[in-house]
């Protein structure tokens, strides 16, 4: 082997490496990312963290007297012809007792469609005491043109509530949920449309 052929070999072996080290590294990265996804989501949970609720299986069986404001806020994302409201706009509650409402989406369009709805609560640090025991959210829910559903809330805000200074002043707790389209219908969507590409090609 010529000393320029060497070189030449040594030279594809180091892109060789260097290609697989950056394989390896955009693989573990991807793995991280879709990792961090379900732990954010748990520190959310435990934290309430970024007017994240809380999800509980029964109300805490008492109350506390003290009278907190609940309004309700409904949105929809780009893409879902929908309409989306709750039923009422706001409800008061003590602190501690179950409050129950109702949200009521309804399909404009001419097609079936799919959408998830996502939550939040603000201010955020009332999340940590905004417990739900019944919801809707990431459920994917599919409607027919014209149809329209009625989807219940079932919620309490911890007693602990009352004991946090922080808080001491707060009178009202907005909560708002988003639908947006359906992730899986949004893929089923891409496939059909790159399958028609393909049969146009052919």
């Amino acid at each position: 082997m010529t000393q320029t052929a060497a070189k030449t070999d040594s030279r594809n072996q180091r892109f060789a490496l260097t290609a697989a080290a950056c394989g390896v590294f955009v693989a573990g990265m991807v793995g991280m990312s879709f990792a961090a996804v379900p732990l954010y989501n748990l520190f959310c949970d435990v934290t309430g963290y970024g007017g994240t609720t809380r999800q509980a299986d029964a109300a805490p069986g008492y109350t506390v007297d003290r009278d907190v404001a609940v309004r309700f806020d409904s949105n929809i994302g780009n893409g879902l012809g929908w309409s989306f409201r709750p039923v009422q706009r706001q409800v008061e509650i003590k602190v501690g007792e179950v409050g129950r409402i109702a949200y009521v989406a309804e399909n404009r369009g001419s097609e079936p469609s799919t959408g998830t709805a996502t939550f939040n609560v603000t201010p955020a640090a009332a999340g940590l005491y905004f417990n739900k025991i019944a919801c809707f959210c990431f459920t994917e829910q599919t409607l027919a043109p014209g149809e329209s559903v009625e989807m219940p809330v079932e919620f309490f805000v911890d007693p602990a509530f009352a004991d946090d200074p922080e808080l001491r002043n707060m009178t009202t707790i907005t909560l708002s949920y988003t639908f947006y389209p359906s992730t899986t219908q949004s893929a089923d969507a891409s496939h059909a449309q790159t399958g028609e590409s393909v049969e146009a090609a052919l």
